[in-house]
C-alpha cells in the first residue's frame, strides 16, 4: 500500500501537482448519511462501487497573479484559472492510466464542471476529500485552507479500487484570522463557516462575468486574501 502510495505521488509531483493526499471512501453510497453522499450529486452508485479511496490532488496558483486582484477578478486570472484546471485534470488522467496500467480501476472526477452553479457544487467535493486526505481545513471563505499556501491552490479528485496507504486530516487552525471576510464584495462571508451565503457570492460572481466580460463565473478575492503562513 505505501508503494502504491509513494509511485502515484511522485507520478503528480512530476507531473506539476504540489500536494498529494489519500482518504478512505469507503462509505456505502445508498446507506451513507455523511458529507460524500451530500455532496455526489450526479455520479451514478454502479459507478462509484468499489472505488474504496479517494486520491486529492493539489495545484499552486500563481502568487504574482492573484497579488493583481484588488476588487475583482482580472482577464489573466481568468486564464490562469482555466490552465490550472487542465492541468489538474492532465495529471488526473495520467494518474488514471497508471492505476489502470496496474490492474487496478480509478474515476477522474472533473477539477471545475459545475452541476450547480447556485450552490456552487460539482460532481463531487474535492474540498472534503482534500480535508479527509489531510491537505487543510475548511476556511470561513467556503474554500480549502492549507497550512502553508492558504486557499492558493485548486484541486481535483480520483478515485480508485488500488490499495493506498492514507493520510490523516489535519486540525483547522484559522484561528482569529477574518481577512477573507473583510475584502468580500458580497458580505457572504461570515464568522461562522456554516453561515457562508452561497446565494450572495454567486450573484456577486455573475456580477463579475456580466461588468469584466470573463466568461465564467470566478473572483479570487478571498483567494487572494488567504495566504497560509509563509
Amino acid at each position: 500500500m505505501k508503494k502504491n502510495y509513494e509511485q502515484l505521488k511522485d507520478l503528480v509531483l512530476q507531473s506539476g501537482g504540489a500536494l498529494f493526499g489519500v482518504c478512505n471512501f469507503d462509505i456505502p453510497f445508498e446507506n451513507s448519511k455523511g458529507i460524500f453522499k451530500e455532496n455526489i450529486i450526479d455520479i451514478s452508485p454502479e459507478i462509484i462501487n468499489g472505488l474504496n479511496y479517494a486520491i486529492s490532488i493539489g495545484v499552486r496558483l500563481s502568487d504574482r497573479i492573484l497579488e493583481d486582484i484588488k476588487d475583482h477578478p482580472t482577464k489573466l486570472y481568468f486564464y490562469h484559472y482555466r490552465q490550472i484546471n487542465y492541468l489538474l485534470d492532465r495529471i488526473a488522467l495520467l494518474l488514471t492510466g497508471l492505476i489502470q496500467e496496474k490492474g487496478h480501476h480509478a474515476l477522474p472526477i472533473p477539477s471545475s464542471q459545475t452541476i450547480d452553479w447556485e450552490k456552487q457544487k460539482g460532481h463531487l467535493s474535492h474540498k472534503e476529500v482534500a480535508r479527509r486526505a489531510g491537505l487543510g481545513w475548511p476556511g470561513r471563505n467556503n474554500l480549502l485552507v492549507h497550512p502553508v499556501y492558504g486557499s492558493r491552490i485548486r484541486l481535483v479528485t480520483v478515485l480508485t479500487d488500488m490499495p493506498l496507504s492514507t493520510d490523516k486530516p489535519i486540525e483547522d487552525n484559522c484561528g482569529d484570522c477574518t481577512a477573507c471576510i473583510s475584502v468580500c464584495p458580497a458580505g457572504a462571508i461570515k464568522e461562522r463557516r456554516q453561515d457562508f451565503d452561497h446565494k450572495a457570492c454567486f450573484q456577486q460572481l455573475d456580477v463579475f462575468r456580466k461588468k469584466y466580460g470573463i466568461s465564467h463565473h470566478i473572483c479570487g478575492i478571498c483567494v487572494q486574501s488567504c495566504k497560509g503562513k509563509r
